[in-house]
C-alpha cells in the first residue's frame, strides 16, 4: 500500500489482499478500535488535571480519572461491533457480554465471526502526570473467550496505541492461512477518513545495526541480581544507546520505529513480575513476532505466546525486541 493512501477503503483494500477472510475484523473491529484510540488521544490533550478517581480496579490498583475515561471510550467503541461478544480489561478483568441483548449463547455477527477483546485502556499511569508518552494495549481473540486458549493461534490481532505529540497505533494481524502483517497508522481527531497509513510494513532490522538500543525496566533490580547487572553492564560497554521512559508501549514502539531495541523487565526474588499476561504481555508479543522479533518471559525464557492464560491476573516478566538481542539476554540471565 502506498504510504500516501489513507481512509477506511484503502485500509480495507490493503488488509483484504492479505486477509481475504475475517471481514468484520478488518472492516469493523480494528477501524472502530483505532477510532476509540484517536478519541482517547483527544481526551488526554484536554485532561490537564490527572488525579485519582477515588476508585480501584479489581486488582486493587488505584484508578486515575484518565484510566476511567479511556476504559469507557473503548467499551463504547466495542458496543458498536456486532462481532465482539465479550471483552475484559485491566480495569475490569472479567469477560463480560459487550451487547445488552447477549445471553448465555451470544450470537455471531452478520459475517459469522466472533471475537473477544482483552485490553489495557491506559498503560503508563506512573508517568502520565509529568506528561510523558503513554499508550493503550489491545489484544483481539477469535471466539468467545481468551482464557485457556492457545495464544499463538487464538490471538489474531493486537494494537499498541501511542499518545505523544501525535496519536499513532501499531497494528498486527496474524490469522490462519494468511501472512502476518504489522503496520503503523497515524490517527486523526477528525475520524477514520483522516487516518493515515504511516508505514505499511513495520519490521525490525537485521544486523549489522548502525545504532543499538536497550530499555532496562526496574534498573534497581540490578543491585540485587548479579546476572541482570552483568547484562546491563554488557549493553553499556557495547555502546548501546539507552532509551527507557518507564512506559511499556512507547519503549516497545521506539524499537519498532528505529528497527532495533531490546526491552527488559526482570523478575527477581526482590522484584516480582508485574506485567499482566492477558492485557500487556500477549498483545505486545504478537506485535513483536509479526514485526520479526521475539518476546520471552524473563524468568523462564519461554516464548510469551507459548502458554495459555487461565486467570486474568497472571503476570510475568518480559524480554522482547530483535531476536539476536533477546537470545543474548537469555544467555546472560541463564535462561538457556
Amino acid at each position: 500500500m502506498p504510504e500516501s493512501d489513507d481512509g477506511p477503503q484503502a485500509f480495507d483494500t490493503w488488509c483484504q489482499a492479505r486477509h481475504g477472510s475475517h471481514q468484520a475484523l478488518r472492516q469493523s473491529l480494528i477501524p472502530t478500535l483505532l477510532g476509540s484510540i484517536a478519541k482517547i488521544g483527544q481526551a488526554l490533550r484536554s485532561s490537564h488535571h490527572v488525579s485519582l478517581a477515588g476508585t480501584a480496579n479489581a486488582f486493587g490498583d488505584d484508578q486515575l480519572n484518565v484510566d476511567v475515561t479511556a476504559e469507557n471510550m473503548i467499551r463504547a467503541a466495542l458496543a458498536q461491533c456486532p462481532s465482539v461478544v465479550t471483552a475484559s480489561s485491566e480495569e475490569d478483568p472479567v469477560e463480560r457480554p459487550v451487547h445488552d441483548d447477549d445471553d448465555d449463547e451470544p450470537k455471531p455477527g452478520p459475517t459469522g465471526e466472533q471475537y473477544t477483546v482483552a485490553f489495557d485502556p491506559l498503560d503508563g499511569s506512573s508517568i502520565i502526570a509529568p506528561n510523558w508518552s503513554v499508550g493503550t494495549i489491545v489484544g483481539i481473540w477469535a471466539g468467545r473467550s481468551a482464557l485457556s486458549q492457545p495464544p499463538s493461534e487464538a490471538q489474531v490481532a493486537a494494537i499498541l496505541g501511542v499518545y505523544g505529540p501525535r496519536t499513532t497505533a501499531i497494528v498486527a494481524m496474524r490469522v490462519p492461512g494468511a501472512e502476518p502483517v504489522c503496520f503503523e497508522m497515524g490517527l486523526s481527531d477528525e475520524g477514520m477518513l483522516a487516518h493515515e497509513m504511516i508505514r505499511h510494513s513495520v519490521r525490525l532490522a537485521s544486523p549489522p545495526f548502525r545504532t543499538r538500543y536497550f530499555a532496562p525496566a526496574n534498573l534497581r533490580a540490578a543491585a540485587d541480581d548479579e546476572a541482570y547487572m552483568k547484562l546491563v553492564t554488557h549493553f553499556v560497554r557495547s555502546k548501546y544507546t539507552l532509551r527507557y521512559s518507564g512506559g511499556l508501549v512507547p519503549d516497545v514502539v521506539h524499537a519498532l520505529v528505529k528497527g532495533h531495541g531490546v526491552y527488559l523487565s526482570p523478575v527477581t526474588p526482590q522484584s516480582r513480575a508485574k506485567l499482566r499476561r492477558l492485557y500487556e504481555l500477549l498483545p505486545v508479543a504478537l506485535v513483536l513476532e509479526c514485526a520479526g522479533g521475539k518476546a520471552v518471559d524473563s524468568s523462564s525464557g519461554r516464548d510469551i505466546l507459548s502458554d495459555a492464560v487461565v486467570q486474568p491476573d497472571e503476570r510475568g516478566g518480559l524480554i522482547c525486541g530483535n531476536a539476536e538481542d533477546v537470545e543474548l539476554a537469555k544467555r546472560e540471565l541463564g535462561l538457556c
